[in-house]
């Protein structure tokens, strides 16, 4: 065992956060059954959030961020695990409430581990994180309401983040034609080149007016925006159509009215992925291993770079503003 690791941790200061790599002990981390040495993490929205001085995330502070990590057990209290087995954790508490993935060592639940599924490596099940699992669950949501490749094409939104760019691959993959929705011109060959046949403007979807009922256009949509976005994609589906919504950066509030539901049988699917039973994760995780995952070179463009601890400072405001394309990992050892 390590005397000392090192960790991306959070202070707050007169009112101001500020982000540091500090050298700690074991007994730093808090209680759990299941101690991880962790390879790889990757950087959410949720982690740039918990970066800033008027975060709603973090509630109390010394805190170490991080809401995904992958690794090899350590130590552990539950027999489920034994020393060396790869694991996977991600959502629950980790990074919000309860220390997370930007460290060398992470002590967590058993409740919230999960085994590295075959046919993964752990830097493939961070470049997924959060993000890819959320997309998968939204295929899958989709897939279980109904949906196949030959009812049409479908939509996704937030097209250059790290559900968008996944949403798409795994569409892509199950052979579906997806439709790209994105804000970024530059974006349009990144895009295509992981799966996209078309890619058009936020404006395609909404404009200044969400209308009752629109011309139809799409079989299905994956959605991590919400707000207005998602009231127009409900208005523009086909008939028996369906939308998994897994997002709010968009607003929270949907303006829309009864009519797509009951006049062309609409579905709104809402995906959860921070609190999804363990039997369910582990399906999902199994998907992503196997018919869900995209080609190795898909792959390797969503991964839009490698980072270290002491890159996190720098790299976790850029997510706020905008610039980030496809997925960042975090390399902890």
């Amino acid at each position: 065992m390590v005397d000392t690791f090192r960790a991306y941790q959070l202070t707050k200061e007169n009112e101001k956060v500020v982000g540091v790599v500090k050298e700690l002990t074991i007994d730093d981390l808090p209680e759990g059954e299941v101690l991880i040495k962790v390879h790889y993490s990757s950087v959410n929205y949720k982690d740039a959030m918990a970066n800033t001085d008027n975060s709603a995330i973090v509630k109390k502070y010394p805190f170490i961020p991080g809401i995904d990590l992958v690794g090899e057990v350590v130590e552990s209290a539950d027999d489920q695990f034994e020393e060396g087995d790869q694991v996977i954790a991600t959502s629950y508490n980790i990074g919000v409430s309860h220390d997370g993935g930007f460290s060398e060592y992470a002590r967590v639940s058993s409740a919230w581990v999960l085994p590295l599924p075959e046919g993964l490596t752990m830097k493939e099940a961070m470049l997924y994180g959060t993000a890819g699992f959320t997309a998968a669950l939204s295929v899958d949501r989709l897939e279980r309401n109904g949906l196949t490749p030959n009812q049409g094409e479908v939509l996704v939104t937030g097209a250059t983040g790290g559900v968008g760019s996944f949403a798409i691959a795994m569409l892509a993959k199950r052979g579906y034609r997806v439709t790209a929705s994105s804000g970024k011109e530059e974006a349009v060959s990144f895009l295509k080149s992981i799966g996209a046949k078309e890619v058009i403007g936020r404006n395609d979807v909404y404009e200044e007016k969400v209308r009752a009922l629109d011309k139809q256009k799409w079989s299905a949509a994956v959605d991590p925006v919400g707000g207005q976005t998602l009231a127009a994609i409900l208005s523009k589906l086909n008939y028996d159509g369906a939308v998994a919504v897994s997002g709010l950066t968009g607003g929270i509030k949907v303006p829309t009215s009864v009519y797509p539901f009951i006049l062309r049988g609409v579905s709104l699917l809402g995906v959860d992925s921070v609190y999804t039973p363990m039997s369910k994760r582990k399906e999902i995780w199994n998907r992503m291993a196997t018919d869900l995952k995209p080609a190795t070179d898909v792959l390797d463009t969503i991964m839009h770079k490698e980072i270290s601890l002491d890159q996190l400072s720098e790299v976790l405001p850029t997510l706020l503003e905008g610039k980030s394309l496809g997925r960042i990992i975090v390399r902890v050892q």
